[in-house]
């Protein structure tokens, strides 16, 4: 085993136990033996070194490559072994400089004015539609759920999520509602017979509009909802509401002054807006390079910090702040159990390396809610004080009718390929 993986090990794992199997068949224990053991096995002799030589992207490869295995326990556990014992640990003098490099590295690239928003979502949301049936709920949410009460099915907490922010926009019949980021339709459909508004979604996945478009046909909803493949620095016209869910993370540092700003030009004076995105707590400056090369490239994950002056430069007043911690751990925990599930179904769309891919991501991000406080940050902007109400009694009530309609709503069919 390469000394160099060894005392990287020996400096992090201090409590639990990790059995590590070298390519001779030689085993190391780590930790004080407390909790369920992991055992992994390194399936070649130099595989332990790259990973001690560059842990932020080579222990994602090498399991991706078959050359890192988890022989007992999975690779969640693995990952969250290594952040509940602090994986800064793992720091020399060396990673730090690598850490740095790509620090900077990624500053640049993110404030450079060149628009690469469709070839990233492109990266992600193009791939086979049929791979996100495999795991996602009934409605092809991806993004959040809402788990309140605690303990409800993947199902209700996204039919939760969805009822959540309508209410927040505080919809009203004849509305117009510009929908920045529209997955596969499911929220734009949702809005528009629960609340009678007239929905325009706007998307940068050609595989996404395909399906969107298909869905609100099926549900003779094409008269009110239509959804184009726009960029929003293309936006025209105006709107009476605005939400967005999951595509902030996507728009980069360099872009937040020109998205917020353009939000505002096409938000009506007494108009509501409600963005809902993955935050932290604290700037990080960068995001970790197996995700930035494998799954969300051009990604970033802002601090409120970094968000609220180009929100005020905009225009926008901030009238609700709502964090949900947690939330998204457990719907990631029940995207990776039900993709696992499902794996030979992927194999055949893909291959075992490709699914090993989508296991680690999916892992790695379920870790950081869990260990590293990763909040959903949901924000209601508005132009005119009077917007919204001043007191959050509203939210309750009109989840109470939404509800209502939820119970009376004739079932979503099945998405057809």
């Amino acid at each position: 085993m390469a000394s160099d993986f060894s005392a990287m090990l020996g400096r992090v794992i201090r409590t639990g136990q990790l059995q590590v199997v070298d390519a001779a068949g030689s085993v190391v224990t780590y930790g004080d033996g407390t909790g369920r053991p992991l055992r992994i096995r390194l399936a070649d002799d130099a595989v332990g070194g790259e990973i001690a030589a560059d842990p932020a992207l080579k222990l994602g490869e090498a399991y991706m490559d078959g050359r890192l295995v988890v022989e007992e326990g999975d690779v969640f556990e693995l990952l969250s072994l290594l952040r509940r014992n602090g994986i800064r640990r793992a720091a020399t003098p060396g990673l730090k400089a690598k850490a740095v490099l790509r620090l900077l590295a990624y500053q640049v690239s993110a404030r450079v004015p060149v628009n690469h928003n469709r070839r990233n979502v492109a990266h992600h949301y193009d791939l086979d539609a049929r791979l996100f049936d495999l795991f996602l709920d009934h409605d092809w949410q991806y993004s959040c759920a809402y788990f309140e009460p605690r303990g409800i099915s993947l199902d209700e907490a996204q039919t939760a999520k969805k009822r959540h922010i309508t209410a927040k926009l505080l919809l009203q019949p004849g509305q117009r509602v510009l929908e920045v980021g529209s997955g596969w339709g499911g929220l734009g459909m949702y809005m528009a017979e629960s609340s009678g508004v007239d929905v325009t979604g706007i998307t940068l996945s050609e595989e996404q509009l395909a399906v969107s478009r298909a869905r609100v046909a099926g549900r003779g909803l094409s008269d009110r909802v239509r959804f184009e493949l726009t960029d929003y620095v293309d936006l025209k016209g105006e709107f009476d509401r605005i939400v967005s869910v999951g595509m902030f993370e996507h728009v980069g540092l360099a872009n937040y002054g020109r998205f917020f700003k353009t939000m505002a030009r096409v938000l009506k004076k007494e108009g509501v807006f409600v963005l809902h995105y993955i935050g932290r707590v604290k700037p990080a400056r960068a995001i970790n390079p197996w995700i930035e090369k494998y799954i969300f490239p051009g990604g970033y994950l802002p601090a409120l910090s970094e968000v609220l002056p180009s929100i005020e430069r905009a225009g926008f007043l901030v009238k609700d702040i709502e964090m949900l911690p947690m939330h998204y751990a457990w719907t990631l925990k029940a995207w990776r159990e039900r993709f696992v599930a499902r794996w030979d179904d992927a194999a055949r769309l893909y291959d075992e390396r490709f699914c090993r891919m989508w296991e680690f991501y999916l892992a790695a991000m379920e870790a950081a809610f869990r260990h590293d406080r990763l909040p959903i940050i949901q924000l209601q902007l508005a132009r005119h004080q009077d917007a919204v109400p001043y007191a959050r009694d509203y939210i309750g009530e009109a989840e109470t009718r939404l509800r209502a309609f939820e119970a009376a709503r004739p079932p979503l069919e099945p998405v057809r390929f």
